[in-house]
């Protein structure tokens, strides 16, 4: 789950890494009031969740109150396209205002999740304010990596190796390591897959800070962390992905055509690489789960079929606890509900099935059963070629 800079900041400070005074404003006469507040300058930025929000527009600079008034009235409402956003862009439904800052250098630093080696990867660069992939693409040698041992954690040697490798000297070395130590406590307890801080900034003065800060929260923590479970924001997710959370399946909203539902998220990535080795693109992954009801079926279908880029659905079912003809109710019930307008191809195996194909094939719908997944993902491809 992905949280706005506003809220990444309130958390950074609560945590004692060293950010900006900063304040969501809540209308233009407020606006001007931080940045008088902060001696008439402010930095005036969008929130969405998306990175490159400068080169949209989204983040400028005030110099004056009023000045922050009227980005404040222009940027609230905006739909900011960014190169994270695609063409669409997205809605500013608020705008956050941050005191600004005499900066001496830009860093990056982000600590995430390193599935493939069991690790906490720590990566920091010299190169702060530009896009760390490019970085690590063209000039690999400026990308600092660490990885740390979740069961031992961070030690003073981790923090002074990073320090070292950002040319921190003096007062700034002896900052860092606290604010470096900081942070990933909050990265552990919070239970994040990500903290980004970039740019990571030393004032002129020699203060370090988190000018801007990016969290990514594991969702599967959530249960541990309900005051996390209210920073998220609906706006910002499709709003299927919206619906099926409050039905308790797993959703993703994709580009292609071809709408998937299946059970098991192994069997889900299976079914949408055979659909694209076929020729077609998956719309979707939805997982409905293990033991899904026919009412849970039908919601999932229900959200497939209101997509109107879906041309064609491939329901892919093997039914150990789940049994095949409850699938098949499901399917039968939604499509009726939904009136049926686009062809659907039905793989059904396991507990059942010879009555779930039999419900489907009596049902009168547009619906075609397959004996096998590599028939199923021709049919579904060769229905909208």
């Amino acid at each position: 789950m992905n949280i706005h800079e506003w809220q990444a900041k309130e958390l950074l400070s609560a945590h004692g890494v060293a950010v900006p005074r900063g304040a969501v404003a809540t209308d233009a006469s407020q606006a001007a009031a931080l940045a008088e507040s902060w001696g008439g300058r402010a930095v005036v930025k969008a929130q969405i969740h998306a990175g490159g929000r400068g080169k949209g527009g989204g983040v400028k600079l005030a110099a004056s109150p009023a000045e922050a008034s009227a980005m404040f009235e222009k940027m609230l409402g905006m739909t900011l396209v960014t190169p994270q956003t695609g063409p669409k862009g997205r809605v500013v439904r608020t705008v956050y205002l941050s005191e600004t800052v005499d900066i001496e250098r830009e860093l990056y630093l982000s600590i995430l999740v390193d599935r493939g080696s069991a690790r906490v990867s720590l990566l920091a660069s010299t190169e702060g304010g530009v896009e760390i992939e490019k970085v690590a693409a063209e000039t690999p040698q400026k990308l600092f990596r660490l990885a740390i041992d979740p069961a031992t954690g961070i030690g003073p040697h981790h923090a002074r190796d990073v320090a070292a490798a950002l040319g921190f000297h003096g007062e700034v070395f002896k900052q860092f390591q606290g604010f470096l130590v900081n942070l990933y406590y909050l990265f552990i307890k919070m239970d994040c897959s990500l903290v980004e801080v970039n740019p990571l900034v030393v004032t002129k003065s020699e203060a370090v800070l988190a000018l801007d800060a990016k969290i990514a929260l594991d969702d599967n923590a959530l249960g541990r962390h309900p005051e996390l479970a209210k920073l998220r924001d609906p706006h910002e997710e499709s709003p299927e992905e919206v619906e099926a959370g409050r039905f308790g399946l797993n959703f993703i909203k994709l580009d292609g055509n071809i709408g998937c539902m299946v059970n098991g998220a192994g069997l889900a990535m299976a079914t949408m690489d055979i659909i694209k080795l076929c020729g077609g693109e998956p719309a979707n992954f939805l997982d409905v789960g293990g033991g899904a009801s026919e009412e849970a079926v039908k919601n999932a279908f229900g959200i497939i079929l209101r997509d109107p880029a879906v041309k064609a659905v491939l329901v892919n079912i093997f039914g150990g606890i789940m049994r095949c003809d409850i699938v098949a109710r499901g399917i039968i019930n939604a499509a009726r509900e939904m009136d049926l307008r686009v062809p659907v191809v039905v793989r059904l195996e396991g507990t059942n099935v010879e009555e779930g194909r039999r419900l489907l094939a009596e049902s009168g719908l547009n619906l075609r059963v397959a004996e096998d997944l590599g028939s199923a993902a021709l049919a579904v491809v060769a229905a909208i070629a």
